[in-house]
């Protein structure tokens, strides 16, 4: 094979080197527009049939790790309403984002989390279960969490609000850290009656949201809290509730999850006018409430 030949093909190699990673670049962005563009569809379809709401439950997108700045990323695009987030407090008083008590389920480490400082949180991996591609993904601070969604805010015109589960934390830095992104005044604050009680002594006017299990419960919780919304048990979930509920000025929101988790409790929560849908599928809520009603 002569030298100018070899020349030629060597040539042709490097220039097929640098188009394929392109074309398969380009095509990513078509599929990802694509489907940003499907979202938008359902979105403003379902805007125009129910008054209904979806958070993503510990920010589930079933893209990423739960309660991740990956899968908030990911359910931000999903133009979400609200992101579920729990939030505890570290050995030496950071404030950081996971559902459970313990390191076990979703990261590399083990034991209580309070036991740990913020350091060493930092040489754990966040992506346990989901293979090498989230091993780097670590557990967010507030801070990190609460700087994603107020830039998202700033860029979009939709915004994305907070749904924080107080697991473990005093209500001062909570609310200092969301005041400081402009979050605070549209979160809503879940947990028990005595933790939104602390809450409100810090921040009278943040939006909380108790846990309602039976519909008698409900005028002493409204005397005590003044809540924003009441978060539904599923059996205390009928017309008539909501409706109670409505007409006292407050909003209903109701986990979906689990096998409550499919397009049959969406349609019947949505036709009962629930504010907002929690939910581990959120693509899923927005298809099927986007779907023509037969």
């Amino acid at each position: 094979m002569n030298r100018q030949l070899i020349q030629g093909l060597a040539l042709s190699l490097l220039l097929w080197s640098l188009i394929v990673p392109s074309l398969a670049d380009a095509q990513s962005a078509s599929k990802s527009g694509s489907a940003i563009d499907s979202i938008s569809k359902y979105r403003t379809i379902m805007a125009t049939r129910y008054p209904t709401g979806i958070s993503a439950h510990r920010g589930n997108s079933q893209l990423a790790p739960e309660n991740t700045l990956s899968t908030y990323m990911e359910v931000l695009n999903m133009q979400v309403d609200y992101i579920e987030i729990d939030v505890r407090t570290t050995q030496d008083g950071q404030l950081v984002i996971l559902h459970d008590g313990s390191l076990n389920r979703t990261t590399t480490g083990t034991g209580p989390l309070k036991e740990q400082t913020l350091s060493a949180l930092r040489m754990l991996s966040a992506g346990k279960g989901f293979g090498d591609r989230f091993q780097t993904e670590r557990i967010p601070t507030l801070d990190e969490v609460c700087q994603l969604v107020s830039r998202w805010n700033d860029t979009h015109t939709k915004p994305t609000n907070l749904y924080v589960d107080c697991k473990e934390v005093a209500p001062a830095p909570l609310v200092k850290t969301l005041a400081h992104y402009g979050l605070l005044k549209n979160a809503v604050f879940y947990g028990s009656d005595e933790t939104l009680l602390a809450l409100k002594q810090v921040a009278p006017t943040a939006r909380l949201m108790p846990s309602l299990k039976r519909a008698e419960d409900m005028p002493d919780k409204i005397k005590k809290l003044n809540p924003y919304a009441f978060d539904l048990s599923w059996p205390a979930v009928n017309e008539t509730l909501i409706q109670q509920i409505h007409q006292q000025g407050i909003k209903a929101f109701a986990d979906l999850l689990g096998p409550l988790d499919a397009a049959e409790y969406y349609r019947k929560v949505a036709q009962l006018h629930l504010d907002v849908i929690q939910t581990d599928y959120v693509l899923k809520v927005s298809q099927t409430l986007a779907e023509p009603t037969h």
